[in-house]
């Protein structure tokens, strides 16, 4: 039976990077000479962008905001249903996106390498100021969220694992937690202790502030487990990946696992960088995270060992060669960078697969 993957795309240059996927996996596969089943959501989903260019309504936006939520919602249960193990998805409108990760308790994932030290951030998407429903009145917005234990414990336990996967001879060297707690009448912080007793495991709270001011001053130490509100950790993402990982956001994908008993750890994967509808339909958005996205979930999930070598390999001869989109300081098309790298990586077939076709 072939392995199966699913496919979510959003507005915006969500139709060009879908196309970069299918055209990417489609010749990993053939280099493992194996075929992937790919199942695509019926519906393609707002960016915020197209959602006002659509409609300007409060009611209405709020209207096609829950029917995407409500759809995405249903195309992931559906796909755990069936034991699809991941989805790749562009990026769509947040507010959509997170009601979503909310109802489907979401974390996103992020290694992030630093010379000798590692890190691993574990950002809570499931609960806190980016969740929530919206009370309008007259020109007020009132947004209620909320935190609850069985959240915070989900999220700390999925973190401990996650990190021993990581780091198996080890484990982790510390977990720090970055959350506004102290608005919380210390219930967040009775919390983290419980669950940091059961574990077994020490975590450390602290304010976000005081995690960036650690950072500065001591830097990265190894194996160290920063587990975010979203709060912090979608401001601080792209600035660790710069000063620890030394890497753009435009070449990134993340994964983020949802940890709702249904979906199975059902994990979908991503694009950091978001819709960019300023570019689209001009082929000149940067395919690098698509391209490397479609590479981890061939070797994680389709049976294909070395695929994201062989990806970073061609990446690399691309470069090399002088192939790059304009925010990379080139002239190419994405489509030109796409033919560049699967051409390379007809070339570079990895050891641990099969010779590739001819």
């Amino acid at each position: 039976m072939e392995p199966v993957v699913a496919l979510a795309v959003g507005r915006g240059t969500g139709a060009e990077l879908a196309t970069v996927f299918e055209r990417t996996l489609s010749r990993i596969a053939s280099l493992y000479d194996t075929g992937i089943e790919l199942v695509r959501s019926p519906r393609t989903y707002h960016s915020y962008v197209s959602l006002k260019e659509e409609v300007t309504d409060t009611e209405q936006i709020r209207r096609l905001t829950e029917e995407d939520a409500a759809h995405y919602e249903r195309f992931c249960r559906e796909q755990a249903r069936r034991g699809t193990p991941a989805v790749f998805r562009t990026a769509m409108n947040a507010q959509s996106l997170y009601l979503v990760r909310q109802r489907l308790q979401a974390v996103k994932v992020e290694p992030i390498a630093a010379g000798d030290a590692a890190l691993l951030l574990v950002r809570d998407e499931a609960q806190g100021f980016y969740t929530g429903e919206n009370l309008h009145s007259p020109g007020v917005v009132t947004r209620t969220m909320e935190f609850s234990r069985e959240i915070t414990a989900k999220v700390l336990e999925f973190a401990l694992r996650r990190a021993r996967r990581e780091w198996p001879d080890h484990g982790p060297a510390q977990i720090v937690m970055a959350y506004k707690f102290h608005l919380l009448d210390g219930a967040l912080d009775r919390w983290v202790s419980e669950i940091s007793r059961r574990l077994g495991v020490e975590v450390r709270l602290f304010q976000p502030d005081t995690v960036n001011r650690n950072l500065i001053t001591h830097g990265l130490a190894d194996r160290t487990v920063i587990v975010a509100g979203n709060e912090w950790a979608d401001i601080m993402h792209v600035v660790l990946l710069d000063r620890f990982g030394a890497d753009r956001q435009e070449n990134r994908c993340t994964e983020n696992v949802h940890l709702h008993p249904e979906l199975r750890e059902l994990v979908e994967y991503q694009t950091v960088h978001g819709s960019a509808d300023d570019l689209a339909g001009k082929d000149t958005v940067n395919p690098t995270a698509t391209l490397r996205a479609a590479a981890l979930i061939a070797q994680r999930h389709a049976g294909c060992p070395g695929a994201v070598a062989a990806v970073e390999q061609a990446l690399h001869a691309a470069e090399e060669q002088g192939v790059r989109t304009p925010d990379l300081g080139g002239r190419h098309s994405t489509s030109a960078v796409v033919d560049a790298v699967l051409a390379a990586l007809d070339g570079r077939a990895p050891d641990t697969a099969p010779t590739a076709r001819p």
